[in-house]
């Protein structure tokens, strides 16, 4: 018995890690049994992080490891060498893009403890500082496959994953039937099946990998069942086969508790709505897409106190992925006139206020009027802009 993990086998142009992990298990020889697999998201700020930064990972269990270590030998060079290199790039995504350079590992004992896998999903890990496996194969794809093995399934969400007919990789389009679509969005336990704003989908990559479709539920059966529902629509195109893997996804295992508290000192929006907050705890960042917490970022003033979640670049930024309002300066505004109910005015430094209209005199004054915030509690973006690991506020 052991735990296999792999990672890195894709590009932009091709390839599907849970893909290639599916075909692993339909090979597999007959005196080796797998358990259910792991989809594990990664730090999505890794340099040399995948499309989905996402890892994969199977228990094993054999009265015959050499007979395994000898199959997995073999489809390591037929079906994972091939994919050592490719690189390419994408108009959606700026970043540079690095050669794939897959990895794969065997735990036949002492597996990787969980805080490894803490590490990756919460900071970038160099190579160097990954466990050593029983047998590992490849290169930077070791640090999430061995990431994968250690997840302690702490929190866990599920997600049904279909793959597309091999005619049929390459092609960007995919046919869903959209009205099974809107009954399996509708069931309780399915989360992030489609936008509610929009009406869109969130099921499917936009790329040409071999996915078809992931419907993401709170548990392993209802993951199934509406993922075969699905599967099996008239109006869904062919596919392959469909796998039930267990996930971190929607577990905020990325974020550190408690969130951070800070003081606004400054609020500057920039291009396109993108809002930057400048606080005694550092800069915070509201980007463009994240709907009310843009917002409300915006409504900021100096001396409201805030917190938030987020990711903290190594610029040491922090990436808001949730914000709340603890509590908001008040407006300051010169007192009425008692007997004309007309605003009074600073008639200068020190000189105290005067009434426009009777002219009648105070000394310099004035009232404290309260802001009331937007939103009364936690914001988070739109379905569609949030992280694979954000837990939603409605949970």
């Amino acid at each position: 018995m052991g735990w296999l993990g792999l990672d890195d086998t894709d590009s932009l142009d091709e390839g599907c890690t849970t893909y290639t992990l599916h075909k692993l298990l339909e090979g597999l020889p007959n005196h080796v049994q797998a358990t259910s697999p792991r989809l594990v998201r990664l730090w999505p700020f890794a340099q040399q992080r995948t499309r989905g930064n996402a890892a994969v990972a199977v228990e094993l269990r054999t009265d015959d490891e050499n007979g395994l270590l000898i199959y997995l030998d073999t489809f390591w060079n037929q079906h994972v060498v091939p994919t050592i290199g490719q690189v390419s790039t994408t108009q959606h995504d700026a970043r540079r893009q690095y050669p794939s350079d897959p990895g794969m590992v065997w735990f036949s004992s002492d597996p990787p403890t969980a805080s490894f896998y803490t590490a990756c999903v919460q900071h970038e890990v160099q190579l160097s500082a990954v466990p050593e496996a029983s047998r590992s194969w490849g290169g930077q794809g070791r640090i999430g496959a061995t990431a994968a093995v250690a997840w302690h399934e702490h929190r866990t969400t599920f997600e049904a994953i279909a793959w597309r007919s091999e005619e049929r990789h390459g092609q960007s389009e995919r046919r869903v039937c959209e009205s099974t679509l809107r009954s399996i969005d509708a069931m309780d336990s399915t989360f992030l099946s489609r936008d509610p704003r929009k009406g869109t989908r969130l099921i499917a990559p936009r790329g040409p990998c071999p996915v078809l479709f992931g419907v993401r539920a709170r548990d392993a059966d209802s993951a199934r069942i509406a993922g075969e529902r699905l599967r099996f629509a008239e109006a869904t195109e062919s596919t392959v086969a469909l796998r039930v893997f267990i996930t971190n996804q929607a577990t905020d295992d990325h974020l550190v508790d408690p969130p951070v508290k800070a003081t606004v000192e400054h609020v500057e929006i920039l291009s396109r709505g993108t809002t930057r907050i400048s606080t005694n705890h550092g800069m915070w960042l509201a980007f463009e897409e994240s709907g009310d917490v843009k917002l409300l970022a915006q409504w900021l003033k100096p001396g409201d106190e805030i917190e938030g979640y987020g990711l903290t670049t190594d610029a040491q930024v922090l990436h808001l992925e949730k914000l709340r309002l603890l509590s908001a300066t008040p407006t300051l505004r010169r007192p009425m006139c008692v007997d004309c109910n007309v605003r009074m005015k600073s008639m200068g430094a020190g000189q105290g206020c005067r009434c426009p209209t009777c002219k009648a005199r105070i000394v310099d004054a004035w009232d404290e009027h309260p802001r009331l915030p937007p939103y009364p509690s936690w914001v988070q973006p739109p379905a569609d802009a949030r992280r694979h690991l954000a837990k939603p506020l409605e949970w």
